[in-house]
């Protein structure tokens, strides 16, 4: 129960909203589908049985939409040191109505049939319009020495709307040293001279993070030698997108601690150097496995968006907020803008963002859908932190923004979540896809363990979709520039 005295309540208050609106968000937490009219939708489950497992863990869900479909993809039984014994996708071809589930094959050992790889982990879902072509890149795990090392980029695709999928094709090996952290996109539009051509990006973690860039031109059958940009620029976390030219935008995690970004305007040929973004610099989150990884999405007209979690809006850095830029050309971005989720000072932790933008909407009226992660306390500790998912949304670019919606229906105690060597996970990132013009947040979401201390995290969505509501919030005209110290890039596991 949330009471006068939670941040988030006052912020209601002195947003002017109703009276009546701030106390049916008080009472949030009793009712049972999230916040009241928000039902949700569990998509994963885990059927392996291997004892080197912590299972009943379904985590770090992407999603991609297409029309009336949407494929969601997460790891299942996930490793403690790294990986998972599977990826479990989801997938509606009737705007979310209905979900059919399943498990790729041919990627692990305990995948049926099996594959050569120990583990796996890092889905990425993808639509390629040309060969009509379903895709989740993922990366392939190898322990054979003991260690967990990304041993090889691999790619299952579907040719009957993502309801069966045929074993991977391997992207790149990493020959004796390791990867990590696959991205996929594709080139959908068809005037594009590169329709057609889709785009895998991982970086070679065992070379200080050295980004690498794959190109497919037949429906991802083959795939291109990994090129690294013209700066041979070290990062995490790319994003790529594709504007409806045919430029490719890849946004990620750079080793010198910033959000920056590079391109490729003929069709990933060669990749140009690298731009920064902004300066990155964030709040440690408590007791649970999270980086400042972008999130990045493209509106109708070719807009990018870049979303991540940040502190230079709080006094001393106190807590993240979720801030925005955006770019029509990846070259030139604009200031990060805090989203408003809360005011100031709240001391309420934002962090994993998942962004989306309705791709039939675009510039100034685009419609832009949040979902993201909290702490109603960022001073928490692991025995008192409270997770819950949050979500906002905009009709207008991201000008203004609706209250928060709250997408749990009670919060989440850091015991009942996977433990890694990096602390606690729901996932290195969430997602968030459109559908008929609603929003389709995946996120993770974890209940008390069973008997025997069985865990119980799953995949979830909205079961009807979200309405892009907007609002009238704003943070327009703040200013983020206190300087805080960025923090160091702490990736240990996959």
């Amino acid at each position: 129960m949330l009471f006068l005295s939670h941040p988030r309540f006052r912020w209601l208050i002195f947003a002017t909203l109703a009276l009546t609106l701030a106390f049916s968000i008080a009472l949030r937490s009793t009712v049972t589908a999230a916040t009241p009219g928000v039902a949700t939708l569990q998509l994963s489950s885990d059927p392996y049985t291997n004892t080197t497992s912590q299972h009943q863990t379904e985590v770090e869900p992407d999603s991609y939409s297409n029309g009336a479909t949407i494929v969601a993809a997460t790891q299942v039984g996930r490793f403690n040191d790294g990986g998972a014994s599977n990826i479990g996708w989801a997938t509606s071809t009737d705007n979310g109505a209905t979900w059919q589930k399943g498990f790729l094959p041919g990627t692990t050992v305990f995948a049926t049939p099996a594959g050569q790889f120990d583990r796996v982990s890092d889905p990425s879902v993808s639509y390629d319009a040309a060969h009509k072509l379903w895709m989740i890149s993922s990366l392939a795990i190898s322990s054979g020495f003991g260690t967990a090392v990304g041993a090889a980029v691999i790619v299952n695709t579907s040719s009957n709307g993502g309801l069966t999928w045929n074993p991977p094709v391997v992207v790149a090996n990493a020959n004796g040293g390791f990867f990590d952290k696959d991205w996929l996109v594709c080139d959908d539009t068809s005037t594009s001279a590169y329709y057609g051509h889709c785009y895998v990006e991982w970086d070679i973690n065992s070379s200080g993070n050295l980004v690498q860039m794959s190109t497919s031109s037949d429906g991802g059958a083959t795939w291109s030698a990994g090129q690294a940009t013209q700066d041979n620029v070290s990062g995490l976390g790319g994003q790529p997108l594709v504007q409806p030219n045919g430029t490719v935008i890849v946004p990620f995690l750079s080793s010198n601690s910033s959000i920056a970004a590079f391109t490729s305007t003929n069709g990933g040929a060669s990749w140009n150097g690298s731009v920064t973004i902004a300066s990155q610099t964030d709040h440690q989150v408590a007791s649970i496995r999270t980086e400042p990884l972008p999130s990045a999405e493209i509106d109708g007209a070719g807009k990018a968006y870049v979303a991540w979690q940040d502190c230079r809006f709080e006094n001393g850095c106190s807590a993240n907020d979720i801030v925005i830029s955006t770019s029509t050309d990846g070259a030139t971005w604009s200031a990060p803008q805090r989203v408003p989720i809360d005011a100031v000072g709240s001391n309420i932790d934002h962090f994993i963002p998942g962004i989306a933008v309705d791709k039939a909407t675009s510039g100034s009226s685009a419609h832009v859908a949040l979902a993201f992660y909290f702490y109603p306390d960022a001073n928490c500790t692991t025995a008192t932190c409270q997770l819950e998912v949050g979500y906002v949304s905009s009709t207008d670019g991201g000008a203004t923004w609706s209250t928060e919606t709250t997408l749990t229906s009670s919060a989440m105690n850091l015991a009942w979540l996977v433990t890694t060597t990096s602390g606690n996970m729901v996932g290195d990132y969430i997602s968030t896809s459109f559908a008929n013009g609603k929003a389709f947040p995946v996120f993770v979401v974890a209940s008390a363990p069973g008997s025997g201390g069985q865990l119980n995290e799953a995949l979830f969505t909205t079961k009807d979709g979200l309405a892009i509501a907007g609002g009238t919030l704003t943070a327009a005209g703040e200013h983020g520039n206190v300087v805080h110290p960025a923090s160091p890039m702490l990736r240990t596991a996959f």
